[in-house]
């Protein structure tokens, strides 16, 4: 009588993949609850082979395979250094609905129109809703090919059969392993997944692109280690609400992550955004009083956008509400203007806004929301003509911030004669009037928007 082998499992989180004794209500390590899930465990031993490829020295290895290949799109390009590189993994994540599907679909149409083998593998959509999008973005072509699959094997079936130079897998988290037992979108099912798609490119070369779901919270969702196995990380944001989109990347193993994209969502696909502080600005007023122009910098490229903050009086629980802010700086910046200005504000409802649809965490942006509010509460508009920048401390004081000459140089640009930033700011060849100020006070005193 033998007795029968029991399978052994584990329990992990499946929105962090902390692993855990036993099941549990909570996740100990994100602190989410209902997440944690039994997956099985392989025992299958580590066999020990002889290397395919000898090591060899560094010098000898040669750079040519990590040339990247121009998408066509020149903001996604910029983002990835040049374009996708032959056998690198790029994971796109993005709440739903704000385009990453059309993104990549448009990805895909310019490589086949060259005469390149792509495959769109649409492991949500139908093949039908996928060919009614790529008819309206005008993606049509007999190189672009259209596969909606969910099982594993059939997904490496068809990228064997056909080859392709390109992947699109849409999306990662609903393609499963039927040798595992557990749900597609498990812990398991996406590593087990993602690692055979990552293998599978770097022994083809083939460039796959994968997009992943994300968290309330806005992060990707599923285990960490979706993001260590796969080469690039790219953030897709924007508001459904407005037509700008932004992509970043938070992880690239091939270039830079100090770079950004932008496209603005249109009838016929997203189309590259070749000047965006003049989008920003399009439909500024001047004269208003609690509107500003702020220079910020993403990565290494400068935008000038418009902040705008509005005072009114308050009840007895004062009201805050941002969009496209930090709510925290927000309250620290009120807490400053009360205590080392003199304004009574927190006792005010205060609204602030980026517009646009734009989004400033960057510390850079303080002295513009403090002066924005400071204008809204005395009814006194900051003049047109001005920009200013600067962190502002607790004690009042300006700090400067990085990338001074490249703010300056795109506010110059756009017609801005006067530039108000901390008195510590690098001293160069400003095309435009600089006044250095060391603190809030001074400049409310400077601008002339005290009552």
């Amino acid at each position: 009588m033998t007795a029968a082998t029991r399978r052994k499992t584990r329990y992990a989180c499946l929105e962090c993949g902390t692993p855990a004794p036993k099941w549990s209500g909570r996740c100990d390590g994100c602190g989410e609850w209902n997440t944690i899930v039994e997956e099985p465990v392989s025992a299958d031993p580590v066999v020990v082979t002889s290397p395919v490829s000898p090591a060899q020295p560094i010098t000898e290895v040669s750079g040519l395979d990590a040339t990247p290949l121009p998408t066509g799109i020149s903001e996604l390009d910029r983002v990835l250094g040049g374009g996708l590189v032959p056998g690198s993994v790029t994971l796109v994540g993005g709440e739903p609905g704000v385009g990453k599907s059309t993104l990549l679909l448009q990805v895909l149409a310019e490589p086949a129109r060259r005469g390149a083998t792509v495959l769109y593998l649409s492991a949500e959509e139908s093949a039908q809703q996928v060919r009614r999008r790529a008819e309206r973005l005008g993606a049509l072509h007999d190189n672009l090919f259209l596969a909606a699959e969910t099982n594993l094997g059939n997904v490496l079936g068809h990228i064997d059969e056909l080859s392709p130079s390109i992947v699109v897998v849409d999306s990662v988290q609903t393609v499963f392993d039927p040798d595992l037992a557990s749900a597609p979108g498990s812990v398991g099912q996406v590593r087990q997944c993602a690692h055979r798609l990552v293998t599978m490119a770097k022994q083809r070369g083939i460039a796959v692109l994968l997009v992943g779901h994300v968290t309330k919270e806005g992060s990707l969702a599923g285990p960490r280690v979706l993001e260590h196995v796969v080469d690039t990380v790219l953030s897709f944001e924007g508001d459904r609400h407005h037509a700008l989109r932004l992509v970043r990347a938070v992880k690239h193993r091939f270039g830079s992550t100090q770079e950004l994209g932008l496209f603005a969502m249109g009838e016929s696909g997203l189309e590259a955004v070749a000047d965006p502080s003049e989008m920003f600005l399009a439909d500024r007023r001047p004269g208003i009083a609690g509107s500003i122009v702020v220079p910020t910098l993403e990565g290494h490229r400068p935008l000038v956008i418009e902040l705008q903050a509005l005072v009114a009086p308050g009840g007895p629980h004062p009201r805050r509400s941002v969009s496209g802010v930090d709510p925290g700086r927000v309250g620290l910046l009120l807490a400053v203007i009360e205590r080392r200005v003199g304004l009574q504000v927190l006792n005010l409802d205060v609204y602030a806004m980026a517009v646009g649809g734009a989004r400033v965490t960057e510390p850079a942006a303080d002295l513009g929301l403090a002066l924005a509010v400071v204008s809204s509460l005395s009814g006194v508009p900051v003049p047109a003509d001005v920009v200013v920048f600067g962190e502002v401390g607790l004690g009042g004081e300006l700090r400067s911030v990085g990338g001074v000459e490249r703010r300056l140089a795109e506010a110059a640009r756009l017609g801005f004669a006067r530039a108000v930033v901390p008195r510590s700011a690098p001293a160069g060849n400003a095309p435009l009037d600089v006044l250095r100020v060391p603190t809030v006070d001074a400049a409310i005193e400077l601008l002339g928007l005290r009552e």
